[in-house]
């Protein structure tokens, strides 16, 4: 009996001893809310040993919270950030660099051009209107084609879009439109663009939601949400503008100075894996990992051919730069915070 209750204890420690020596890693993201649990338990299933805690809020929210962390970082790794955001915390000297195992397999445009990189990209998501047909049929609206229909005075008050300071989505909108129409052109469309807009959100997701609820008939928004919402039965219809479509590159990283660098290099090992990749084509069209990405419902089946030919170099450097230009210009329509 002794010998059995000191067996039982045994194993109790072991138990306690293992569950306290699992790795935490804080990790940054603005990947969707929804989509959190469903990624760390795909990874737990290879690494049960190393637990993510997710800090989680748009784009400019999290990219502003890293920058001023730069003295004394909270956080381990950077997993499902954009691209853009990435690279402004490598020119700040924020990220470790490293060369995650299978790297050479994923298409060049996904990864830091650097010879050790510093961030490595995981998937793509493209612009895309969210249109809800009841709401536009209501309103006598003609479903739009293009970007500059959604300047037409027939819009006026019925398109809502993401404030691009806060959101990734309406930064990869933004630098879309002045790269596919030029500077002076893109700041044209965007005022009149603007005399349409009902508000400003700060959620790259959420003029699509308002679409599909009926709060609003036109949302500026992703195809990611809007196909997943679609999918739910809202009666959305899923535009792609026939000028092109901005996109950006989600991307994971390891902050410098962590103490947990085994741990951060295994969770951005297994963020570029076939697996994971897999993982992301569930709601994505466009992977890292050629090859891998099948298509996906209620998304074009042409969807790499629709996206610009995107400088992402270009849009890190000037995003200070445009995102104060757009602030003065228009921000009297964004909600409030």
């Amino acid at each position: 009996m002794k010998k059995l209750k000191l067996a039982i204890a045994l194993g109790l420690c072991a138990a306690a001893f293992g569950a306290q020596a699992k790795t935490e890693l804080t990790v940054y993201t603005a990947l969707e809310a929804d989509d959190l649990k469903r990624y760390a338990q795909r990874f737990n299933e290879d690494h049960p040993d190393i637990k993510i805690n997710w800090v989680r809020d748009s784009t400019g929210i999290v990219t502003a919270r890293l920058l001023a962390e730069k003295e004394n970082p909270r956080a381990d790794v950077v997993w499902g950030l954009a691209g853009t955001s990435l690279l402004m915390l490598k020119n700040e000297g924020m990220l470790q660099p490293y060369s995650p195992e299978g790297l050479e397999k994923l298409s060049p445009k996904f990864r830091d051009s650097g010879d050790e990189p510093s961030w490595v990209g995981t998937n793509a998501w493209m612009a895309g209107l969210c249109v809800n047909t009841i709401e536009a049929e209501k309103e006598g609206l003609p479903i739009p084609s293009s970007w500059n229909d959604l300047t037409k005075p027939v819009y006026e008050g019925h398109v809502v879009m993401p404030n691009p300071n806060s959101s990734g989505t309406g930064y990869l909108d933004v630098s879309g439109w002045l790269q596919m129409m030029g500077e002076d052109e893109g700041w044209a469309f965007m005022d009149g663009l603007h005399n349409n807009i009902s508000r400003y959100t700060h959620s790259g997701s959420k003029p699509c939601k308002m679409a599909a609820s009926g709060e609003t008939p036109i949302g500026v928004s992703f195809a990611f949400r809007g196909a997943r919402l679609k999918d739910q039965g809202a009666p959305l219809e899923l535009v792609f503008p026939k000028e092109g479509l901005g996109w950006e590159v989600e991307a994971a990283g390891i902050i410098k100075g962590t103490a947990k660098v085994d741990a951060a290099e295994t969770l951005v090992d297994w963020a570029i894996s076939r697996k994971a990749m897999e993982m992301y084509n569930e709601g994505f069209a466009i992977v890292a990992m050629p090859g891998v990405a099948k298509p996906v419902k209620h998304f074009p089946s042409n969807a790499e051919e629709l996206i610009i030919d995107n400088d992402f170099a270009w849009a890190a450097e000037n995003r200070e730069a445009i995102l104060s230009k757009w602030q003065q210009r228009y921000d009297n329509k964004s909600e409030a915070k």
